[in-house]
């Protein structure tokens, strides 16, 4: 009976050293001297900015029925809505119907937008047009859900972006997630590696996510040893113990006989 008590307290306090806590999994942490959270410094929000390969769409706008019958217009609202997207070329431009090759590289979506309004103005005084980024998605891989997610809104910090994949398991290494973003003139893409866990996050260089970003969260090298939850925990010790009990009965039973 002895020795099971000390097996007993050996695997209990092992066990508990193997849950998931949060210190390991909790998200805006103040850093102290015990989880020695990093500081990021807080940066300016930059707006994305059209790369070569992006692909763009928009729709444009007019009251004259001439122009839009030639756009192929068919509603009556007189709109036309394009569904084809367009690539931005290796020199930066976009061919588009009816227009000279508009140079969009380095702009905003805001840029762009008037920058074709007013191109179309040139041929159609009420123009008006909206544009949009058609590729406005990030991908998630690694010890989340893994697949790609359309952005649905301008400024979407990290934390979104997890949140729409069901966030990090809990074996993710929260400590090491990196971002994986593209740069311009076909240089090295920028790695970016991050602690979630720090409040410091918010509004670092770390918090927005931008279109073709790749989200990879590694797993930890001890998650095969962790227990998942303090419900699973207490399953495995009961479990154990049963076990251990029939076992030891089992040996004093045949070293009865």
């Amino acid at each position: 009976m002895k020795v099971m008590k000390l097996i007993v307290t050996g695997l209990v306090a092992i066990l508990m050293c193997s849950c998931y806590s949060h210190r390991v999994i909790g998200y805006l942490q103040e850093p102290t001297k015990q989880n020695k959270l990093p500081q990021y410094d807080s940066v300016a929000y930059e707006p994305y900015r059209i790369r070569v390969n992006d692909e763009i769409i928009y729709r444009l706008v007019t009251m004259d029925e001439t122009m839009s019958k030639m756009l192929g217009a068919n509603n009556v609202s007189n709109s036309t809505q394009y569904a084809n997207s367009y690539r931005v070329q290796s020199d930066g431009t976009v061919d588009l119907p009816f227009l000279k090759p508009l140079h969009m590289a380095g702009l905003t979506e805001v840029e762009a937008q008037n920058l074709l309004r007013d191109a179309f103005r040139e041929i159609i005084p009420d123009a008006d047009v909206k544009l949009a980024l058609y590729n406005k998605y990030f991908s998630v891989i690694g010890d989340a859900n893994a697949g790609r997610y359309y952005i649905y809104k301008e400024k979407m910090n990290i934390f979104q972006a997890l949140a729409m994949t069901g966030d990090v398991m809990n074996s993710g290494d929260r400590r090491h997630v990196r971002i994986i973003r593209p740069k311009d003139n076909g240089q090295e893409p920028e790695v970016l590696e991050f602690d979630i866990r720090t409040n410091s996050i918010i509004d670092s260089k770390y918090y927005y996510v931008y279109p073709n970003d790749v989200i990879y969260v590694a797993r930890t090298k001890n998650s095969f040893y962790t227990v998942p939850s303090y419900a699973g925990f207490i399953g495995l010790v009961t479990s154990s113990v049963a076990l251990l009990t029939t076992v030891l009965n089992y040996v004093a039973n045949i070293a009865y006989k």
